[in-house]
C-alpha cells in the first residue's frame, strides 16, 4: 500500500488534470487543438455515441486510468491496462538512419495495449474500485462495436491501410522508440536537428516542445496526443500537428500554423519547391469517395494532402517506405500483398485510380504512366522479388539523393536487375519545368524537356534532384569501356549552371547510364525481361556508355573514317558543310535547323518511350497542352521500347518505323535530288538513287544494327572489318562469294556493305565499295554491286 500510496500522489493531479479536461477548457493550447477527450473516439463511455462504446459504464477515464492500482511498469500516468505480452516486427529500410531499432517501448507500449489488438478493450486493471480478475484475454467492460474478443475493430481490413489495428507487423508503421537526436539527422541529412529546433525535445517544467520527446527518443506520443481534437477538423488523428497542408509551404523553418506534421521533422531537401507541394502544379482536387477513405475534407487538393499522397505512417500491410496503397494487392483498398512502389505513383498517375476528379479524361494534367507501363513491352517494373532499395550505396546520406548500391543495379547480383518509379524520378524534388534548373515558382507547360530548334540533352524538370552517374573514358577506341563513373547526386538550386561537371545530374543519360552501362554489370546481362531475347537476333543488352562516348578525335570529319554516335552525351561537329554540303531537309523538325546540325544534342528518350505518330517523336496528344502520352522509356507497342519498329525492314515502305522518326522519309527511301553526304559521283542523293534502281532500301543493308554508337562514320557496317564488337579478329572479311545478308548480333542484321575506302562526305564513289580481296571476290564499284557473286541486285 505504501507504493500506492506514494503513486496516488505523484500521479492524482495529473491524473485529475487529464480526466477532468474534457469539462473544464480554458482555450485552446496550441491553434485549434483542445484537449476534450469527450468528444473524441477515444470515449468509450456508453453516453458517447461512439461506434466502439461501452453498453453499461458511464466512465471515460477507466479505460485508460485508475487512481489506484494502476500498472507500474509504464511512463504513464496510472495506467489502467496490462501491456501487450506480444513479440514486433519493427519497422526497418536500408535507408533508416535510426540506431538500435528493435521492440517498442516506453509509452508506445500503452498505445500498443489497444492497437495491435491482441487486449480486449473493455480489458482493464480496476473497475469501479475494485480490482478485476487480471487475465488480459477477457474484457472486463461489456462493449459493443469492437472486434474478435473485444480487441479493435478492423475497419477497411487489419491487413489495410485504413485501420487502426496495427498488429505486431510494424513493418509497414512509422518506426517509433528510436532516439532522436542530432547525430540521427546527421546521418540522414533531411532530419531537422532537435537542438537547433525549439518545437522538437524532451518535455521538463516550463518546456513543452509541440513534438515531445520521451528521454530523448520520439514515441507514438510525439506525434499523437489521446485527449484532443480540433474546434472546426472533423477528423484530425489525434495529431498534435496539422494533418494536412494549410498554406502552400514556404522552407526554411516549420512553421506549425501552416505545415502538416511530417515537416516538423522532415526538411526534404527540394520539396518546397516540388510539382507535389506547388499549389499551382498541384492543385488536382481528391473524388468525395478517395477522400472519405482517406478521412480527408471534402475538395483536398494534391497539394493541401501533401506527404500524404504518397504516404501514410499506418499504410497497408507489406509496403516499404510507408508507401500508401504501396503492394500488388488486386484488392481496393489494398489489403496485404507484397511491395509494389509503383503501385502508390498508379493512384494518380493512371487512368484508372479514381483518386482525382476528372482522372482519365483527355487533357488531364498528371501524366498517365501507368498504360505506358503496361503495353507489350516495358521497363520491368513489376518484376517480384522487389529488387529496388535506395540507401544501399555505400555513401552517406544515400537515402537523401535515393543512391542505391552497384550491386541492387545488378553488378555482380544480375537478378537485383530491375525499374522502379523513383530509380529515376526523386518525387520530393521534381518540378513541371523544362530544364531542371529553371525557377520552380514559374511553371511550365510541361516537366519534360523541350522539343524544338537548338536541341539539347539537359535533363528536365522531371529528373531535378535524382541522380546519375557520368562515365570517365580512358580510351577513344571503340569497344573500351569507360574507367570509371561519376557519380552525380544531390539538389541543384534553381539558377543553376547546366555544366556537365556540375556535382549533380544535368543530363538524362547520366540517369539512364547508371543501368545501361558497366556501372551496372560487369558484362552486358541477357536480353529477355521486356523484349524477347533474339530480337534482331540480340541475346543481350549493350553497353550504351561505351557506345555513345564522343571523343573529340573524332568530331568533325577527318576526311576519312571516324567513329560516329547519335549526339546524345556530345555533340558530333559535323555541321552541313563537313557533310558534303548536305541538304538540312533530310531531317524533320526540329533537327532540321540549318545552324543546329552537327552541334544538337538529343535525348534517349527521343527515340525510346511510347509509340508516336509518323515523322515524330512527340508523344501522342501533345500537340496542344501536352497533356498527351508521356515521355520517358516506361513502356511502348514496340520493341526494345522504341517510338517505331526498328527491323531488318526498317526503309523503303516503312514510313512509321523508328528511324524516319527524325529523317525525312521522302530523302531517304525514294529518289530526289535533295543533297545527301553520300553522293556525289552518280548522283545528289545516293540514297534515293539505289532505292530506285533496286526498288527498295532496307537501313541495315548499310548501317549497324544497334545505333547508338559505332567504329565507322555514319553508323556504316563495313563486311571487310568485322572483328572484336562480334568476337573475331579485326579485319576479318564476311559474306564472302554469297549474296546473302550478314547477321551476327548485335551489330550486323542483314548487312550488305563492303568499303574499300572511306570518303569524306560528298565524295564518295563507286570503287570505294567492294571486297577489299582473298576471301572475298576481290571486285570493287559497279561490278561488285552488280555482277558479282556479292552482288546486292536483288537484295534479301
Amino acid at each position: 500500500m505504501t507504493f500506492l500510496r506514494n503513486a496516488h500522489a505523484v500521479w492524482l493531479p495529473a491524473f485529475l488534470a487529464v480526466c477532468l479536461s474534457f469539462a473544464v477548457t480554458t482555450g485552446p493550447a496550441r491553434g485549434e487543438r483542445i484537449s476534450d477527450i469527450a468528444n473524441t473516439k477515444h470515449n468509450f463511455s456508453v453516453t458517447s455515441g461512439n461506434a466502439v462504446r461501452a453498453t453499461d459504464t458511464t466512465e471515460i477515464c477507466v479505460f485508460c486510468h485508475t487512481p489506484h492500482g494502476a500498472t507500474t511498469s509504464v511512463p504513464a500516468p496510472l495506467w489502467n491496462r496490462s501491456l501487450s505480452q506480444a513479440n514486433y516486427t519493427p519497422y526497418s529500410s536500408a535507408s533508416i538512419d535510426a540506431l538500435g531499432l528493435d521492440q517498442p517501448g516506453g509509452s508506445s507500449k500503452i498505445c500498443l495495449s489497444c492497437h495491435d489488438g491482441t487486449i480486449a478493450i473493455g480489458n482493464v486493471n480496476v473497475l469501479g474500485g475494485n480490482k478485476t480478475d487480471g487475465n488480459p484475454g477477457t474484457a472486463d467492460i461489456n462493449m459493443t462495436g469492437t472486434g474478435a474478443g473485444g480487441t479493435m475493430p478492423q475497419g477497411s481490413g487489419a491487413q489495410t491501410g485504413f485501420t487502426r489495428i496495427l498488429g505486431t507487423n510494424l513493418t509497414n508503421d512509422h518506426p517509433i522508440s528510436f532516439a532522436y537526436d542530432d547525430a540521427l539527422a546527421l546521418r540522414d541529412g533531411e532530419l531537422r536537428s532537435p537542438s537547433a529546433t525549439a518545437h522538437i525535445g524532451n518535455r521538463v517544467p516550463g518546456i513543452k516542445p509541440d513534438v515531445p520527446l520521451e528521454n530523448g527518443q520520439l514515441q507514438c506520443t510525439s506525434c499523437h496526443d489521446p485527449h484532443i481534437r480540433d474546434t472546426t477538423e472533423a477528423n484530425i488523428k489525434f495529431l498534435r500537428l496539422n494533418r494536412l497542408q494549410k498554406n502552400p509551404p514556404a522552407g526554411g523553418t516549420f512553421d506549425k500554423v501552416n505545415d502538416i506534421v511530417c515537416l516538423a521533422c522532415h526538411d526534404k531537401e527540394g520539396y518546397v519547391n516540388s510539382s507535389h507541394a506547388d499549389a499551382v502544379v498541384a492543385d488536382e482536387t481528391y473524388t468525395s469517395t478517395a477522400a472519405v477513405l482517406r478521412e480527408f475534407p471534402a475538395n483536398t487538393k494534391v497539394w493541401q494532402a501533401s506527404c500524404l499522397n504518397c504516404h501514410d505512417p499506418h499504410t497497408v500491410e507489406g509496403s516499404r517506405r510507408l508507401l500508401r496503397e504501396g503492394t500488388d494487392s488486386p484488392l481496393s483498398p489494398k489489403s496485404g500483398g507484397s511491395s509494389a512502389m509503383e503501385e502508390t505513383c498508379y493512384q494518380c498517375h493512371s487512368s484508372t485510380g479514381g483518386v482525382l476528379v476528372n482522372q482519365g479524361t483527355t487533357g488531364f494534367q498528371v501524366p498517365n504512366i501507368k498504360t505506358d507501363f503496361q503495353s507489350l513491352r516495358h521497363m520491368p517494373i513489376a518484376d517480384q522479388p522487389e529488387a529496388h532499395d535506395i540507401g544501399t550505396a555505400a555513401v552517406s546520406q544515400a537515402g537523401k539523393d535515393f543512391l542505391e548500391s552497384r550491386q541492387k543495379l545488378g553488378l555482380g547480383a544480375p537478378t537485383d536487375r530491375h525499374a522502379e518509379c523513383t530509380d529515376c524520378h526523386n518525387p520530393h524534388r521534381v518540378t513541371k519545368n523544362r530544364r531542371f534548373n529553371d525557377n520552380p515558382g514559374v511553371p511550365d507547360s510541361a516537366g519534360t524537356h523541350e522539343h524544338s530548334s537548338g536541341h539539347t540533352n539537359i535533363a528536365s524538370g522531371a529528373l531535378r534532384g535524382t541522380w546519375g552517374v557520368e562515365p570517365v573514358y580512358g580510351s577513344s577506341t571503340f569497344l573500351s569501356t569507360p574507367i570509371s563513373f561519376n557519380l552525380k547526386r544531390g539538389y541543384p538550386p534553381p539558377g543553376a549552371t547546366t555544366d556537365v561537371t556540375n556535382t549533380f545530374v544535368t543530363r538524362e543519360y547520366q540517369v539512364c547510364l547508371k543501368c545501361h552501362s558497366t556501372y551496372a554489370y560487369a558484362s552486358p546481362p541477357t536480353l529477355g525481361c521486356c523484349t524477347p531475347s533474339g530480337t534482331n537476333g540480340l541475346t543481350q543488352y549493350t553497353d550504351q556508355a561505351m557506345e555513345f562516348q564522343a571523343p573529340d578525335s573524332d568530331k568533325g570529319e577527318g576526311g576519312g573514317n571516324h567513329r560516329s554516335w547519335h549526339p546524345v552525351i556530345e555533340e558530333t561537329g559535323r555541321d552541313l558543310s563537313v557533310r558534303g554540303g548536305m541538304a538540312a531537309s533530310l531531317f524533320l523538325s526540329p533537327w532540321n535547323g540549318t545552324a543546329d546540325v552537327g552541334s544538337q544534342t538529343m535525348y534517349c528518350s527521343d527515340c525510346h518511350g511510347s509509340a508516336t505518330a509518323n515523322g515524330t517523336v512527340v508523344p501522342i496528344g501533345n500537340s496542344g497542352t501536352e497533356n498527351g502520352a508521356p515521355w520517358g522509356p516506361h513502356g511502348s507497342s514496340k520493341d526494345f521500347i522504341l517510338k517505331g519498329d526498328w527491323t531488318q525492314s526498317t526503309g523503303t515502305g516503312q514510313q512509321d518505323d523508328l528511324c524516319f522518326k527524325c529523317h525525312n522519309y521522302t530523302n531517304y527511301a525514294t529518289r530526289n535530288s535533295t543533297r545527301s553526304g553520300w553522293c556525289c559521283e552518280k548522283d545528289n542523293n545516293l540514297h534515293g538513287f539505289h532505292a530506285d534502281k533496286i526498288g527498295r532500301m532496307r537501313c541495315t543493308w548499310c548501317h549497324v544494327a544497334v545505333p547508338h554508337g559505332w567504329k565507322n562514320k555514319a553508323f556504316l557496317v563495313n563486311l571487310n572489318d568485322v572483328g572484336p564488337e562480334v568476337g573475331l579478329p579485326s579485319g576479318t572479311q564476311v559474306r564472302n562469294n554469297t549474296t546473302a545478308g550478314y547477321t551476327n548480333p548485335p551489330y550486323y542484321l542483314n548487312a550488305m556493305l563492303k568499303v574499300r575506302t572511306f570518303r569524306a562526305s560528298g565524295n564518295w564513289q563507286a570503287s570505294d565499295c567492294g571486297s577489299s580481296g582473298s576471301p572475298g571476290n576481290g571486285q570493287s564499284g559497279r561490278d561488285w554491286m552488280r555482277d558479282s557473286s556479292e552482288n546486292c541486285e536483288n537484295p534479301p
